[in-house]
């Protein structure tokens, strides 16, 4: 029966990419035949709504930036950003960073998109990496404990402000010079990726003697020791690891939180109000900063309540197992304001917030897999945010974010299940905070040689490198 449903799962997500794939190629027939200018008077009077409908989707912004849209056919360019826009998705998915760090260069370098244009579709794919990543945890449970893998209480504290920090780092992206964004891209990259790295070796050295110590009570007991069944570390301080529960299914809605998941679509749809009020009124306005005002109440009380909750032990971090109860003040706010730091790097680097809150979560000794689907779950929230205010702002082709996203969700679903088997073939959880490193560092070479191309050309021809005016701004 797991046998099955594991096929099912596999031939529903297929089936809905081809679903997909079908549109973004209904869509890109269309686009060329409009181009081609088809004068037929039967066409024309058949064709006519779709055809305008295809127009306005393809029809970029008229903010006065030029965008850069390649035309959609096969060639080297799409192929090779498919495969890297696969794996991408694949080890972006399982660290729980989105990718993003992988996708902005190669849309940029590799299909041809102007920078803005590329931040866009990055985004689209995040999103659809991000909900194919949620939709097969929602049906895990904890490695350790008897609860969803998803910790929605951390997702609660963390999220709202989280969302904060990126309206925050949008600004900051718009105010700092190139070259201070990619100064600290680099620096922040390399450390956490190093941080998460020396991570992974701890925790692969605690697996290890976890399993020397299985392996010597199943001598003891005459066993053989060939195989030893995976045993996850435990979460909390507990003398003997439980067995893994992570490959145990059980129904989506068996998984799901109501309570918390309405609080966080309530955040996820007062921000969305005010960004699209926002983009309709003029920067810098007594409008505009009272809208960018308006998004700190709503933040701050849902994380409030959440906090207060765990300060006075009504709820609890229950992925952190005992100690996932008893919180300090100063801890709770420490927690809020790495929600907000993670927000505003990744608003200021065009980029996920999960390069922080993976890492964060792992301090905190959340389970790597607790840690990578709880990144993931706040991510979703955030991106699919950004893909509709980009969409309302005409950023991007959709036939291009419809393939890309495609290929984004059917490639995060196969990351996922072939890292879940091997975790429990192999017996090590760390591969996720390998993963985790690996691809933060590549996005530090990829976004990093970028940004430095990008300054020695702009030092070449004597342009002007230091801070920008909000007010002079235009979205």
């Amino acid at each position: 029966m797991a046998r099955f449903g594991i096929k099912r799962d596999v031939a529903r997500s297929i089936m809905l990419n081809f679903i997909n794939f079908g549109l973004a190629f209904i869509l890109v027939s269309a686009e060329r035949s409009l181009k081609n200018g088809e004068s037929s008077e039967e066409s024309k009077t058949n064709d006519n709504y779709f055809v305008k409908a295809i127009h306005f989707l393809w029809k970029p912004d008229q903010s006065g930036y030029h965008h850069v849209w390649p035309e959609m056919e096969f060639n080297w360019q799409s192929v090779l950003g498919t495969c890297i826009g696969f794996c991408g998705a694949a080890f972006g998915s399982v660290g729980g960073v989105g990718g993003g760090g992988i996708f902005v260069p190669m849309l940029s370098l590799i299909v041809g998109f102007d920078p803005k244009s590329a931040t866009a579709i990055s985004k689209c794919m995040i999103m659809g990496a991000a909900a194919s990543t949620v939709y097969y945890n929602l049906k895990l449970r904890h490695p350790t404990l008897d609860m969803p893998i998803i910790d929605y209480d951390l997702a609660l504290l963390i999220q709202p402000m989280l969302m904060l920090g990126i309206s925050i780092g949008v600004a900051f992206n718009v105010i700092f010079a190139d070259w201070m964004v990619t100064v600290l891209l680099i620096i922040l990259f390399v450390g956490t990726s190093t941080k998460a790295f020396f991570k992974g070796v701890e925790t692969w050295k605690k697996e290890t003697i976890l399993k020397q110590e299985a392996a010597r009570r199943l001598e003891s007991n005459g066993t053989s020791s060939e195989n030893v069944d995976y045993r996850p570390l435990p979460s909390g301080p507990n003398t003997v690891p439980p067995k893994d529960s992570t490959d145990q299914k059980v129904t989506v809605l068996d998984n799901v939180c109501w309570k918390e998941l309405g609080l966080l679509c309530f955040v996820w749809f007062a921000f969305l109000v005010l960004q699209i009020s926002k983009n309709h009124t003029t920067t810098c306005s007594v409008g505009y900063w009272v809208l960018n005002l308006l998004q700190i109440p709503v933040s701050v009380a849902v994380s409030a309540y959440e906090a207060v909750s765990l300060y006075k032990g009504n709820r609890a971090i229950a992925s952190k197992g005992e100690q996932g109860s008893n919180f300090q003040a100063h801890q709770l706010v420490s927690y809020c304001f790495f929600g907000v730091l993670a927000g505003i790097v990744g608003g200021l680097l065009g980029l996920g917030g999960g390069f922080i809150m993976g890492p964060l979560f792992l301090e905190l000794g959340i389970p790597p897999q607790v840690s990578s689907a709880t990144a993931t779950f706040a991510m979703t929230f955030s991106s699919s945010m950004s893909v509709v205010e980009y969409y309302l702002l005409k950023r991007f082709p959709v036939p291009y974010a419809l393939y890309f996203t495609a290929v984004a969700t059917f490639a995060a679903f196969v990351g996922q299940h072939v890292v879940r088997r091997l975790i429990i073939v192999f017996g090590r959880a760390s591969l996720i905070i390998f993963i985790l490193a690996f691809t933060i560092f590549v996005s530090a070479v990829s976004l990093g040689g970028v940004g430095i191309s990008n300054m020695i050309d702009k030092i070449h021809h004597n342009e002007y490198m230091g801070f920008e005016n909000l007010c002079k701004y235009e979205s």
